[in-house]
């Protein structure tokens, strides 16, 4: 069964703070909540499904008595910084299905102010703790850049490039009063930052922030009803890549897997974008995803990006116009959230004018969970205006 055209987001809302000391992971799932309902005109009655991959004591189960919900679904689905594109393709097969009407997705994340919410690399608990763990290979930055190095070696992409995605990144986040970051930097002053884990700059890295989002999913009988301007859902795929028993290759990542289900479910191709939100934990994440994604061949990953061509509103493919993870917002190691929201703003026409994307009919949100040099969660959503 297709979801294409079957549930539409209607409500959007990120909290504007990126650090919030005084607030509990609970009350923030519970602010972006509200704030995502009034965006849409709903209310807490109006919601019949649930979707969360973190919160207090048992998740979805504690937030819906929490929140007040009356619920038919709930989803705890975890695959990490894509969890939350996973959450919409879900709540939009299940509307589709007739399992519910009104889903509500929230996600908060507390690790600038402390640990709470946060959820990384996680250590002895895992499968595979005893076999990389000790050797050192546990760290998110270790893991991205032996893929950098990588792509390096088999394509001769340079830091330089690697470069150019930070840039574009921060020249949209001039333009977002909330972001963590909000000035322009040089590729120089990229490749002058220091050295995290060679070959990555610590301006290659994504921010560290509280904060949190949340967006609502409803079948078309709701959406119509409702004055805000509706964003259909078109696509959506989903793929688990790892280490295939140590035969790994590290120079692509599961949206060669993702990327085509969306668009096949969509009925569309690369060029038929006009806004990409590309999950940007690490300058190499992206990268590799625009390769996998279709936007160019494999390898020329680091051609594409050059000339301003993530730079909107006129470049090749604008990506990221909220700052991204680079910039902007990264809570709870979850930026899914975010790049649903920016993708939604682009399609409502209200992203910031100065990097709005002229006639921005369709939208693609993706996001990538784990590490793309061991396991990951891939999550690829195509969304568009309601004529699209």
């Amino acid at each position: 069964m297709s979801i294409r055209g079957k549930a539409y987001i209607v409500g959007a809302f990120e909290h504007p703070r990126r650090e919030i000391p005084d607030r509990s992971l609970t009350q923030i799932h519970a602010d972006v909540a509200l704030g995502a309902l009034a965006d849409a005109g709903l209310s807490l009655g109006d919601v019949d499904a649930y979707f969360c991959d973190s919160g207090a004591g048992f998740g979805p189960l504690s937030m819906a008595e929490y929140l007040g919900l009356r619920c038919s679904i709930v989803d705890s689905t975890e695959t990490g910084g894509s969890s939350y594109l996973a959450h919409v393709g879900h709540a939009a097969a299940a509307i589709a299905a007739g399992k519910c009407q009104v889903a509500l997705v929230t996600l908060a994340g507390k690790p600038r102010s402390s640990f709470e919410g946060f959820r990384g690399f996680q250590g002895e608990a895992t499968p595979e703790s005893s076999f990389e763990g000790m050797w050192g290979i546990n760290g998110a930055v270790t893991n991205y850049a032996l893929a950098a190095t990588r792509h390096m070696h088999e394509f001769g992409t340079t830091s330089e490039q690697l470069a150019t995605i930070k840039v574009a990144a921060s020249l949209h986040a001039e333009h977002n009063p909330n972001a963590f970051l909000p000035h322009a930097v040089t590729v120089e002053e990229v490749l002058e930052s220091p050295m995290v884990s060679d070959p990555l700059h610590r301006m290659d890295c994504c921010v560290v922030t509280d904060g949190g989002g949340a967006v609502i999913v409803a079948s078309p009988s709701v959406a119509r009803d409702l004055a805000r301007p509706m964003v259909k859902v078109l696509g959506h795929g989903e793929t688990v890549k790892h280490t295939n028993n140590g035969r790994v290759d590290l120079t692509y990542t599961g949206a060669v897997w993702s990327g085509p289900r969306a668009f096949d479910e969509a009925g569309l191709g690369p060029a038929d974008v006009d806004y990409a939100s590309i999950y940007d934990s690490f300058t190499i994440t992206v990268l590799e995803t625009l390769e996998d994604l279709g936007f160019c061949d494999k390898g020329k990953g680091g051609e594409f990006v050059m000339d301003g061509a993530l730079v909107a509103p006129h470049g090749r493919l604008p990506f990221n116009t909220d700052g991204g993870g680079l910039c902007n917002n990264h809570p709870g190691n979850r930026g899914g959230m975010t790049k649903i929201i920016e993708a939604v703003r682009q399609l409502r026409g209200e992203a910031h004018p100065a990097v709005q994307v002229p006639n921005c009919r369709i939208a693609l949100a993706h996001g990538t969970g784990g590490s793309i040099a061991t396991r990951m969660g891939s999550v690829t959503l195509l969304l568009g205006q309601e004529d699209a």
